[in-house]
């Protein structure tokens, strides 16, 4: 799951992780998740390099289902996660 920015879905709700460390972008994500309807898209931005494999695990985990993982600028990670 990858691709440009252009290409990520609508987002309802979006947390800034930038410079936090393993586990609190997930906690983070996690709270949001929790306030979204099912259907609706959660954006994480983080720039901690592991949470790549962090988010695919926590997707299998609970269900939720992970639908973008993007690159972005200053070596920002975007993660789309849909309730």
């Amino acid at each position: 799951m990858s691709g440009s920015e252009q290409s990520l879905p609508e987002f309802q709700l979006e947390v800034d992780a930038t410079g936090l460390k393993c586990p609190l972008p997930i906690l983070r994500a996690k709270k949001a998740l929790a306030q979204l309807e099912s259907g609706q898209v959660l954006k994480v931005i983080t720039t901690d390099p592991n949470a790549v494999r962090d988010f695919q695990a926590f997707a299998r985990q609970t269900g939720n289902a992970l639908v973008a993982q993007v690159s972005g600028a200053d070596s920002a990670l975007h993660f789309m996660a849909r309730r």
